[in-house]
């Protein structure tokens, strides 16, 4: 607006300013809740793993480096140990596993290479200690099925082989179950396992034969994983998550059922709370430990159950706030993270309070 067309409305009486203050007072509402708005997007886009429960790989890896820290003269810590920081050093093995001790005595001082040494009993020796693997030795056996001539049928017929070597196959069990631990462990593929076989333990075989390798091992844990599964309803807490990968392009799901003493992991074409349901049951009446996945909450309606909410995810939603724009927001974030550093600190602390002092903080 120019001065001349303000001077105008001003002319035009009380009613005309009253009309234009109105409408431009709208127009900077209006704009404002624009603002707010498009501040509020901006902050859901800028969301990364620290402020959500956004995985950490999805994060911007063009972000700015965080400053190298410096110490009190100003200058960057150097690599290795830093000042004030115990030192840990790797436990000695226990004599009793030793195979073989060796004993090292000097025919002179080091220093003046004078020869008059007295050797001290009562001031322990200087050691150091060593580790070595032995020569891989692999033990072929060789089965022979001797060959008879049957008068009853008239037919010639080979001895039949042992149930015990006709499931063991090529590999026996414990090579089988080096094979299982480089894959499922190790997480090495086929073609690794094969150059490993190769190169170390001297045998040569085909992926295909790793694959039925590992086929076999997977049906001879079906028992105690069907016995893990009858088990899991029974814990008093679970800890459960869930992730999604492909196979040969088809989406599946891992979840993920931590007990005390076991995890149990299921691979499901559904992420939803049915998975819940047939791995659970409706029955459940523990505590169940997770984030706030949707199907977590629906299976909390559903059933009835207590459920503990990840308090990782909680902080990293609370942070979230202090990112946006509007002032009120903000100070109600930090006063949460502040409650919530309070809580993280009674319970680090909680081995070292009496029951009575931890329920009272």
């Amino acid at each position: 607006m120019t001065p001349e067309q303000a001077q105008a409305i001003y002319a035009a009486g009380e009613q005309a300013v009253i009309e234009c203050l109105c409408a431009l007072d709208a127009q900077a509402q209006a704009a404002q809740q624009k603002i707010e708005a498009l501040q509020r997007k901006l902050a859901q886009r800028e969301k990364n793993a620290s402020t959500s429960s956004k995985r950490p790989s999805s994060d911007d890896l063009t972000k700015p480096k965080k400053g190298a820290k410096h110490n009190a003269e100003g200058q960057g810590n150097r690599i290795g140990g830093q000042p004030g920081h115990p030192k840990h050093t790797r436990p000695a093995y226990p004599p009793e596993t030793l195979s073989k001790v060796h004993e090292h005595r000097s025919g002179a001082c080091p220093h003046c290479a004078g020869q008059d040494i007295l050797w001290l009993e009562d001031v322990p020796p200087r050691i150091t200690q060593q580790t070595e693997i032995q020569e891989v030795v692999v033990l072929r056996e060789e089965h022979r099925a001797d060959a008879y001539w049957c008068e009853g049928c008239g037919k010639v017929h080979d001895a039949e082989w042992p149930e015990a070597l006709r499931k063991e196959g090529l590999f026996k069990a414990r090579l089988t179950a080096l094979v299982a631990y480089l894959k499922n462990v190790c997480h090495a593929s086929f073609s690794t396992i094969r150059k490993f076989l190769r190169d170390v333990v001297g045998e040569t075989v085909s992926r295909g034969y790793l694959v039925k390798l590992i086929t076999k091992v997977s049906q001879s844990l079906e028992r105690p994983y069907t016995e893990l599964l009858e088990r899991i309803p029974l814990e008093a807490t679970l800890n459960v998550d869930e992730t999604g990968h492909k196979d040969n392009g088809d989406r599946f799901w891992t979840w993920v059922f931590k007990a005390e003493l076991y995890v149990l992991f299921r691979i499901d074409k559904s992420r939803g709370s049915q998975v819940l349901i047939q791995v659970l049951g409706e029955e459940f009446a523990g505590t169940l430990g997770c984030d706030y996945f949707s199907a977590y909450r629906k299976f909390m309606k559903d059933v009835g159950i207590s459920v503990q909410f990840c308090i990782a995810h909680l902080i990293r939603d609370v942070r979230f706030l202090t990112t946006l724009p509007d002032l009120p927001t903000q100070i109600y974030g930090k006063r949460l993270l502040g409650a919530l550093k309070a809580l993280l600190q009674v319970i680090h602390q909680h081995e070292a309070l009496s029951e009575e002092a931890f329920g009272a903080a």
